[in-house]
């Protein structure tokens, strides 16, 4: 949940500031659902616990010690729903803790629509699209909101490496 509200504020962030941020760089190239789109992938790092950037130090470690600590009560909570398969289950994640990498990366993959939807909930209604067709095995556009129109994510950037993102942002 709490992600989702984040995703959502940032959403909301990102389309309320983007026509000034069209004024100012009229050539960047960067339409809005593209500037959604690396923000979804910032997310993505920070709850898989691989973000780079080490801005406030002491805020980026409260913020990994919460995360630890949702993950370890969604693993807990895990072992008790499927208690059939506490072997399988402490198998996958026990022995990741106390950082839950594995379990934090399948939460990702298992809530990454949800948290597209939240963060594109604000964008403009028409004529917004991301830089190239992605939807519907790549032969359409995104529709309102920069989604697609079966509400499949139209980005992976998520699953490109940080820094890799970083050199085509800011190139």
């Amino acid at each position: 949940l709490e992600v989702c509200l984040a995703a959502k504020f940032e959403g909301q962030s990102i389309s309320g500031y983007h026509p000034q941020y069209e004024e100012q760089y009229p050539s960047s190239g960067s339409t809005m659902c593209t500037m959604l789109a690396r923000s979804f992938a910032d997310i993505g790092d920070i709850v898989r616990g691989k973000d780079l950037y080490i801005g406030n130090k002491g805020e980026k470690k409260k913020l990994e010690e919460k995360l630890k600590q949702y993950f370890k009560k969604i693993y807990e909570e895990l072992l008790i729903s499927t208690s059939d398969k506490n072997g399988e289950i402490e198998k996958r994640y026990g022995q990741d803790s106390p950082n839950f990498f594995k379990l934090r990366e399948h939460w990702w993959n298992a809530n990454r629509q949800e948290i597209w939807k939240a963060l594109t909930c604000d964008a403009p209604k028409g004529g917004v699209h991301y830089f190239r067709k992605t939807c519907s095995n790549d032969q359409s556009w995104t529709n309102h909101n920069c989604r697609c129109i079966d509400f499949s994510v139209p980005t992976y950037f998520d699953y490109v490496p940080q820094f890799l993102r970083w050199f085509e942002e800011w190139a």
